[in-house]
């Protein structure tokens, strides 16, 4: 695996700490703060109060994709995310990366100032994604899924979990690398939640040093997910911080490089730790 990838003048040292994606979302319809920063200032405001609790990449998504979303127009899309982009990119110095399936909305963010593309359906969705990323040079997040957010739940039928994971990230990757991008700007996502039930979820946590003979920074996004819900009996999303946390654990000790998260500044601390147990390297802050 390629050991670092520099975005927008930053060194991602893979395997040197673990990195941290806070999750923004400008809709009105997201599982767990749908409405809370859909406006620009309530956005931006969000993004820099992550960026200072720690957050290394900040994710802008303007379309939903818990399960059973609504699927919204590719001109609503664009308008939700484009303005949201270009004012960030102003305000904070970290990387943007940009939540879509769609190549238009991916090369229209990208213009207005998005490093890194996250594509929840690896590139499947729009067969134009894959090429459009190589025409910009951009990083890209391939995650596994099954059908769309409408119907995944619908396909949590496997034979054997990891292996079909595999094997779709595989030929995600040989089609992206066939396009153009280059294989070390290629990050994977196992895709928790995505056509995926509770123990599945959890199988995922236990072999995801399986994944790693893929050779691809690995992200994992379990944040405030229902399978978390589900072992606490906690029906609200925002009280799953520290559920959230164990799971940030288990990621990090299995081999996890990024974390896609809500809660930034508590799961920054929870990651210091587990570095510093894990990776035998812990990073003193400044007063």
């Amino acid at each position: 695996m390629t050991r670092k990838l520099i975005i927008r003048e930053r060194c991602f040292e893979w395997g040197q700490r673990t990195y941290l994606m806070g999750v923004l979302n400008v809709t009105p319809d997201s599982f767990s703060d749908g409405g809370e920063f859909n406006t620009i200032t309530a956005a931006v405001t969000q993004a820099q109060a992550m960026v200072a609790g720690g957050a290394d990449i900040i994710d802008v998504g303007g379309q939903s994709t818990r399960p059973g979303a609504e699927q919204i127009t590719l001109a609503e899309e664009i308008e939700r995310v484009l303005p949201v982009v270009r004012v960030m990119r102003k305000e904070i110095p970290v990387p943007i990366s940009v939540d879509t399936t769609s190549s238009s909305v991916a090369k229209a963010a990208v213009e207005a100032g998005a490093d890194i593309v996250n594509d929840i359906s690896g590139g499947t969705f729009d067969p134009q994604m894959l090429p459009t990323i190589a025409s910009m040079g951009v990083p890209i997040i391939l995650m596994h899924i099954r059908g769309n957010p409408q119907t995944m739940q619908q396909f949590t039928d496997y034979q054997d979990l990891i292996e079909e994971i595999y094997s779709f990230l595989t030929k995600q990757i040989t089609a992206a690398t066939a396009a153009g991008i280059d294989k070390g700007k290629i990050i994977i996502d196992p895709g928790i939640g995505f056509a995926k039930n509770s123990e599945q979820n959890l199988e995922i946590f236990r072999r995801l040093p399986e994944l790693r003979q893929l050779n691809c920074p690995i992200l994992v996004g379990a944040s405030r997910k229902s399978f978390l819900g589900r072992i606490l009996n906690q029906p609200d999303p925002k009280a799953r911080v520290w559920g959230t946390a164990a799971a940030c654990c288990a990621a990090i000790f299995n081999g996890a490089d990024i974390l896609r998260v809500h809660d930034v500044k508590e799961m920054r601390d929870v990651s210091l730790v587990a570095d510093a147990i894990f990776r035998q390297s812990l990073q003193v802050l400044p007063n």
